[in-house]
This record gives C-alpha cells, structure tokens and sequence, in this order.
C-alpha cells in the first residue's frame, strides 16, 4: 500500500463518458483522463489501444512513459520497468523518466542496474540531489542487506500467511491494549462495493482477527456495522482502552471528485457507532493513516495540506478539551519533498515511526523512527530500520505490542502471498552461556566444589561450585561486561588430591557489549593442589650466616604474597631449614630468625595480617638429604648442591579460616575452609627424602 492513490485517494465514480470509447474511438482522450484522475488500470488498456492508433512519435513516447507510470502506480513493477526502457528508446524528452526508472530498478532490488540510473540522472539533471541520494540509498541497502551480527540481523520477519489474502491486506492496528485483537485493511474476496477503477480490484474493507488459546490467529472476518460502507475503508488507529477507533474513508459520489477524510467512531457496547467526519478535514484534500498517541491527546495522520514541504506529510492535531485543534506540521526533521506517510506513535510517547520514499532507504517506502525531543519537537534525523525489516519493496503501517521488540507491519516485499502482506517482526533474545571445567594442574583431573565467582559490570555476582566433573555454566546479559575467577574451600578435591586445591589469580575477562548473535564462552582452571607437608616456593636466599633478606629473595616472597592475595583466607607458616654444618643450637637460632624475616617483610611490606602468618625455624631436624648420602658424594661441588636443598624456606597452610575484619560485609554465605593436616608437627619427612 505504497501511497494514496492504491486506495483512491481521490475517487472518481466511473464518468459515463470517459469509458465509452467504443463510441467515441478517441482512446487517448480517454486515457489521459483517466490517468488524471488517477484510474491508472483503466489507463493502462486504453494506452496501448491509443499506441496502435497515433503516428507522431513524440506522442508515441509520451503514451509509453504514461503507460510505465500507471503501472507502476498500481505497484506493477516488472511491467513499469518494461514501459519506462520502451519510453527511453522512444526519446521521451523529460529526464525525469530516468530517475523514474532508477526508482523502479531499486524498488526491484536490483541496486547495481539502479546505481547506473542514478548516476546517468546526475549527468542530465546535476542540480537535483535526488540522483546522488539514489546512489547513495542503493549503497546503503545493499550493505543492510549483507550485513551481519547487528543488531537489525537478528530480527525476526515472517509472512503472516495465516490471515492474508492473495489481495491486498494491510495497515494492522491493535484493537486495545491487549493485543490480542487486530483489525486491518484488505480488499480481498467478499469485501463491499464495485471495482476501484484505481486499482482494478476491490473495495477495502476493515477486517479482524483474534488469539486463540493455542496463540494463533483467527480466520479474519469484515467488520460490520456503521463502519462498514461500499467505500474504501482503511487504516485505523483504536485508543488504548479501545473504546474509541480513528478511521480513513474515501466516500464516492456521481460525477464529483472527492478526496479520503478522517473520522471517528465510538463503541457503543459490542459495536462501532457511525463515523464521525473530524473537524479539521478539508473536503479539497486528501488526509489518511491516523494514528492516536498512547495517552489520546495527540492525532498523527497523513495529508498533502498547503504549508507542507512538498509531497505528503505527517501531521498532527491536538485534543483541546472536546475539540481537535488545527493540523500542525511535524517540521523538515521528518518531512521532505518526498512522501511521509504511516505514522505510529510508540508507547513511550516519544518514539514516531513513520514510512518514507524520500529519506535514504532500500526501495519504494522504508520504515523510520525519530524521537521527539524535551520540547515536543523533532529536530534530530530519522533512523532507518534497515534489513530485514526494511525491504526493496514498500514496507509501512508498523505497529508494536507495548514496549517489547515485536509486533506487525505491511510489505509488498518478496516471498510474500498477495500484493501487499502483513508480516511480524520479533526480536529473539540473545542467549550468551559461560561454561568451562576446574583441573588439577597436575594429572589433569577434574576439580569439584571449586567456587567459581562471575562479577558483571552491572553489579550481578554470582556463585557456582563445579560437580564431580569439574565443570560449571553461567548465563550472562546482554551489553554486560564479567570477570570470572576462581576460589576454593574444604570441599574443593579431586581424586587424586583430597587435602585442597590453591586459587590464582588467573581471571577471565569476557564481555557481551556489542554483540549480536547469540554466544558461547569458555574458561577452564587449572589448580595447583595441596600436597602433605611443606610446599615449596622459588628460593628465598639470605646473606650468608644470616637471616638478613638478599634483594632478590623478595621476588620469591611476592610469589607468596600472590598465593595469599589469591586466597584470602588461608593462614601460613613459614618455616625455615638449614643444613646440618655448625652448632645445632646456632643452626635452629638462624631458622627462626630467617622465617621470621619472611614474616616481616610479607606484613611490613606487603600489609598481609599478621593473623594470617605464623614463623618456625626448624634449624637441622628436617634435613632433606640425610648426612649419610651427602658423604657419599664424589665431589665438593656436589655435596654443596646437596647441603644446597636442605637449605630452604617453605611453608605449609594452618587452616582455611582467616576472614578479613575489614572486608566490607555481605549477604552471601560464607562458605566453610578445609583445614589442612598431615605434617605439622612431624621430626620426621621421609617421604620427601632424597635417597
């Protein structure tokens, strides 16, 4: 339904004498006049009988360019094309008929044809900007067109074969604010009236259809009552309550010219009341395609009034009390030269789409959206929907259900099953899932009870230990950034290693902000696992005979101190060797003092609670290489290399219970902390010796 004229904007009665060509043999006479009247079928016939008769070639061409324009009119496009290259071959003087064709060209979806158009107006016609705007439409739609992971991509557009005809059916409103009611135009089979002489098919009627309890729709029936005539009816807009309905009518009367008009109709119990003509309708022009604001104060429709920037535009009056003010133009932001049509007002009161040929668009009308700014004004450009919801063909009469991303709109696009269709548009959530598996780092085997924390950008954090197999699985929001980490606490075993598992500060950084298409992350863990007895560090290295720190012990300190940032709630001590050479006495002296230098700088330095490390010098009880071996070594080389790992700082986990005093508060459990035994008191490891 791509302008006024598919519906009769302006209706003529079939005049006696304009068809009564068998007496009067005058077929151009005919045609003309039914061409100015805007009974472009009509017109069609009686121009290719009136070719056959002419001889002068510039009529000849004349005829054929006329022919293309009421083919194109009553949305015969393959037929336009046809006509508009015969009229070219034919010389038709006006350039015109160049971007004419172009239209029709990118109307068809071929854009590549339609650039060369385009760009052959600009050479003749260079101060029209409407060639370079062609190309530039054509550019655009064939980028929408092949795009992908964006956000237009991801709608979902399906043909409503269930409730269209093989005419005409469109402009779908809802009945109220349930939407579960729509009522829309269509001149299919069984509608009123005689054949529209513009359209050579039916009349448009007003139909409904109804959810069923399964969510489907019902098989549409006309509406009856005082809003159903012989004449074109079309394009409603019911209130919200749906107690009041805004309605187009072309009315028809005997050798007069009469142009389309608003009217009102009240529900009087189950049925509609008769149309009340609106106040500020002109009976010499054309207005159509109402469309009520969510609050009832506003009236948005289509006209062609004087004051206008040059086609048809969208207007709007206002409820003053019981009265509809005078039309008022919504301003250049959304009106052009070109055609504005099909307004709807969306329920934030703020949001106008709109359908236009002339803003930058894929084909015949393309659907937009503006918003309206603090004042009430537009001044900011519209933005077009783009594909799939836009098409090659004219796409219009949007509506939406509430607030959410979905509702109905009319096409005449491909793949549909009449002329013009009612189709829905969905737009299907996204689904972004987090998933991966916590191991061991050592044999590979799969962590239970590991804590995994998900923090968002927009303040969700969320829980989740792993099963026996080690794995956990989140779903995440759209446009939100996480973190994801890993902690763990008494539970958190595998197989193999049951006393626990250390965190680190491996943290996954992933995010769903810009994306389009549904998505599946992974982040796996690997764990370094509790062993029994001491656990070992890059060497901490002292001056030699003293407890004194080398400057580069503290590297390997902060790889402790990194072990306790990334788990915060374990308690430590740290415990220090020595060989068995010199004084046992002098030997378990020095031990302390280098364990307690580790203390030292771990809670002077690095700020780590003293609650959370505890000091031991075990001097030369726990050797590693017993005396014994490291006699048995053939060079002094090698028995220092062995006195070498007796020497050594190591520490071993208290417990798991130290919580933070100053850690702010929270309702989250806490979770309880394994307490580590095996070794703690042991003067013997021989386990770990080296043979």
């Amino acid at each position: 339904m791509k302008n006024f004229t598919k519906f009769a904007l302006t209706t003529t009665a079939i005049l006696a004498f304009a068809f009564s060509v068998n007496a009067q043999k005058n077929y151009l006479k005919s045609a003309d006049l039914a061409f100015d009247n805007h009974q472009y079928f009509n017109a069609i016939e009686l121009y290719k009988q009136a070719y056959v008769k002419v001889k002068k070639a510039d009529v000849k061409s004349k005829i054929l360019y006329r022919t293309a324009v009421s083919y194109n009119e009553i949305n015969d496009l393959k037929g336009a094309e046809t006509y508009y290259n015969k009229a070219i071959k034919a010389k038709y003087p006006d350039p015109i008929i160049t971007l004419k064709l172009a239209d029709c060209l990118k109307a068809q979806q071929k854009y590549p044809e339609a650039i060369v158009e385009y760009n052959n107006y600009k050479k003749e016609v260079p101060s029209d900007v409407a060639g370079e705007n062609g190309v530039k439409s054509c550019e655009l739609a064939q980028q929408w067109k092949d795009a992908t992971n964006t956000p237009e991509t991801r709608l979902k557009v399906e043909n409503m074969a269930l409730i269209n005809s093989k005419e005409s059916d469109y402009s779908p409103a809802y009945a109220d604010k349930k939407g579960n009611k729509l009522i829309f135009s269509s001149n299919r089979q069984g509608s009123l009236g005689a054949m529209d002489i513009t359209t050579g098919q039916n009349h448009y009627d007003l139909y409904e259809t109804a959810l069923d309890k399964n969510g489907k729709w019902s098989t549409p029936t006309a509406m009856a009552g005082a809003i159903d005539s012989k004449m074109n009816d079309a394009s409603v807009s019911v209130s919200r309550k749906g107690d009041v309905m805004f309605m187009t009518r072309c009315p028809e009367e005997k050798n007069k010219q009469l142009k389309c008009q608003l009217y009102v109709c009240k529900k009087q119990g189950p049925a509609w009341a008769e149309p009340e003509l609106l106040p500020f309708n002109i009976d010499s022009v054309a207005f159509a395609h109402p469309a009520i604001s969510p609050d009832g104060k506003t009236l948005y429709f289509t006209s062609k009034l004087a004051g206008g920037y040059g086609g048809k535009d969208i207007w709007k009056s206002s409820l003053e009390g019981k009265v509809w003010g005078q039309p008022v133009n919504l301003g250049p932001s959304i009106n052009t030269q070109g055609d504005e049509m099909y307004p709807y007002m969306a329920d934030d009161d703020k949001t106008l789409y709109f359908s236009s040929n002339y803003h930058l668009g894929m084909g015949g009308l393309d659907i937009f959206k503006a918003e309206k700014s603090a004042d009430g004004k537009f001044t900011k450009a519209p933005a077009n929907l783009k594909y799939p919801m836009n098409s090659a063909g004219d796409d219009f009469g949007i509506i939406f259900e509430g607030k959410k991303m979905r509702g109905y709109f009319s096409s005449n696009r491909e793949g549909g099953k009449g002329s013009d269709d009612i189709w829905s548009f969905n737009l299907p959530p996204l689904i972004f899932n987090l998933s991966g598996t916590v191991v061991s780092e050592k044999g590979n085997e799969p962590v239970k009870n590991a804590m995994i924390h998900l923090k968002g950008s927009n303040g969700d954090m969320f829980e989740q230990k792993t099963g026996a197999d080690g794995k956990y699985i989140f779903k995440l929001k759209e446009n939100t950034s996480y973190e994801v980490s890993v902690a763990t606490d008494k539970n958190t075993t595998s197989q193999t290693y049951t006393i626990g598992f250390l965190a680190n500060k491996d943290i996954g950084k992933l995010t769903s902000v810009g994306e389009n298409e549904s998505k599946d992350y992974i982040k796996d863990f690997a764990l370094t696992p509790v062993l029994p007895g001491e656990i070992r560090f890059p060497a901490v290295l002292y001056d030699l005979g003293k407890s004194t720190l080398r400057p580069e012990s503290k590297d390997s300190l902060n790889f402790l101190y990194q072990t306790l940032i990334d788990n915060p709630s374990i308690v430590i001590e740290l415990q220090a060797h020595t060989d068995s050479r010199g004084n046992d006495k002098a030997n378990q002296k020095l031990s302390e003092e280098r364990a307690k230098s580790c203390v030292d700088y771990l809670n002077i330095e690095k700020k780590i609670p003293m609650a959370r490390l505890m000091s031991k010098g075990w001097g030369e009880k726990k050797l590693l290489v017993k005396d014994d071996v490291i006699n048995k070594a053939k060079t002094k080389e090698e028995k220092e290399a062995l006195h070498a790992k007796n020497r050594r700082t190591v520490f071993r986990i208290v417990n798991w219970d130290y919580v933070d005093p100053n850690a702010p508060k929270s309702d989250k459990p806490i979770y309880n902390k394994p307490v580590v035994t095996g070794e703690e008191n042991s003067d013997s490891i021989e386990d770990n010796e080296v043979k």
